[in-house]
């Protein structure tokens, strides 16, 4: 077979995995770059769920988008939102096609691994203060030992007021750390195996160590660091008892590399999705399809709670929203499309027989299509039909999208969740999407700039749908 038959073949039957470094134009590349600037301000104030939710919502008004009022009618563009306590949200902007003909949802979460305090966290040992913790997520404790952290939350007062603490991340702020066992003592620490290096009651946060008023009473220290937080925040010990406080990795999202080609921060898991899915959004003029985007809370221990997809506040939208023309939510469901947006694993050829290399994305080859993810078996996935995963092929492709399929990795080498079965458990044809991610759950995690883009792009392809 001449040499032009043989690649006319290969082309039309084999299977061959596009780059974005390599198929976008120098012009591309810059919009990439430049649309990757809006992302690291987003990582750099959205440093919990709650901050997510608030700058989006932020984002959403300057773009034109209400608050949701159920008992008045909506139009063609008109663009609304749902507050969900102020640790999920739901943006809309409604089409021109009847509900009963589908909605067009892209899902995202915005919590992230991280240290919570304890109710009662704090205490005096040996000389100095500690804030007692419980890890959120799954992480791998010792990567948090000797990291610079930076506290942030919300504080019910007594008295019913709420005061916001956010310290840690300003060039003048201190930042606070969990201490490690110094090498040369280490002996015994280093035979253990990974997961007990360091145990999750020693993840505890170091907070201060000079006495109230050089005295040297029992928690002296202790009162000394309260004396500083009520003159502050005009909180006592026992307002911990109702507070939401995480520590996170303290500093900015950072280009990485000689050609700044690449993101490393905290929180791209999942925050590098949940910033597409909106400006995809924002990006809509007249969309055919009512298109949803939403951004929920408590993803990485379960999605449980009111906050989290488990939870009812996106079923009763949809009947509001239903209400409004007359039809039915679960017919106005079974119709629909999502992208449950989460990241996936990119191969790392540090630790290839973590991989099924065949089967794993790559940096810099586009927004990744997941089939199914779980565990053990495919347990506790979605596991996306033929004809939903087509229809999705076609919707990327259509959108002139470079995307890739990926596992999360080797079949027996662990496994994870998303929340893709709990919106097709709605009766909503539902396919994982999203970035592939290097070290995930890591305090620093690393995305490349051109699969951010192009999940930017394959959310419009969704949302813009005729």
């Amino acid at each position: 077979m001449e040499d032009n038959k043989l690649k006319e073949l290969k082309d039309e039957l084999l299977f061959t995995q596009k780059n974005a470094a390599v198929e976008r134009s120098d012009e591309q590349i810059a919009e990439a770059d430049a649309y990757a600037e809006g992302y690291k301000t987003f990582l750099d104030i959205a440093k919990t769920e709650r901050l997510a939710v608030e700058e989006a919502i932020r984002l959403a008004e300057a773009e034109g988008f209400a608050p949701f009022d159920r008992t008045k009618p909506l139009k063609a563009g008109d663009k609304i939102y749902v507050n969900n306590r102020g640790k999920a949200v739901i943006f809309a902007v409604i089409g021109t096609k009847p509900l009963s003909e589908g909605v067009s949802i892209a899902a995202a979460h915005v919590d992230s691994p991280r240290l919570d305090l304890k109710p009662n966290p704090m205490y005096e040992k040996a000389g100095m203060v500690y804030f007692d913790t419980h890890y959120y997520g799954g992480i791998k404790k010792y990567l948090y030992a000797t990291v610079p952290l930076a506290l942030y939350g919300t504080v019910s007062l007594k008295d019913g007021s709420t005061v916001d603490i956010a310290i840690g991340d300003k060039e003048e702020d201190p930042v606070f750390v969990v201490t490690d066992l110094l090498i040369h003592l280490s002996r015994e620490q280093m035979q253990k195996t990974a997961s007990n290096v360091v145990s999750g009651e020693n993840l505890d946060i170091l907070i201060g160590s000079r006495p109230f008023d050089h005295s040297k009473e029992s928690n002296a220290i202790k009162l000394n660091i309260m004396k500083i937080l009520n003159e502050r925040y005009g909180i006592t010990e026992a307002d911990f008892l109702s507070a939401e406080l995480e520590a996170v990795p303290a500093g900015k999202a950072r280009d990485i590399g000689f050609d700044r080609s690449l993101i490393g921060g905290y929180g791209h898991d999942d925050r590098v999705c949940a910033y597409p899915a909106l400006t995809a959004l924002f990006a809509l003029e007249n969309p055919a399809y009512t298109a949803i985007t939403l951004l929920c809370d408590k993803e990485e221990i379960g999605s449980d709670g009111a906050t989290g997809t488990k939870g009812l506040f996106f079923p009763y939208f949809m009947e509001d929203l239903a209400e409004l023309q007359g039809v039915r939510s679960r017919h106005v469901l079974s119709k629909s499309l999502c992208l449950s947006a989460d990241v996936n694993s990119a191969y790392d050829p540090l630790y290839a027989s973590a991989y099924s290399e065949q089967n794993s994305s790559f940096i810099n080859c586009g927004v990744v299509l997941t089939k199914y993810t779980g565990s053990g078996g495919k347990g506790g996935s979605n596991d996306a039909s033929a004809e939903t995963m087509g229809r999705f092929r076609r919707i990327m492709d259509a959108g002139d999208v470079i995307w890739q399929i990926g596992e999360l990795g080797a079949v027996d080498a662990g496994g994870g969740g998303t929340v893709a079965k709990y919106i097709a458990q709605l009766d909503v044809d539902t396919v994982d999407l999203g970035v592939p991610v290097l070290s995930m759950h890591a305090p620093f995690e690393v995305i490349s700039k051109l699969d951010l883009y192009e999940t930017h792009r394959a959310f419009y392809a969704l949302l813009n749908r005729n």
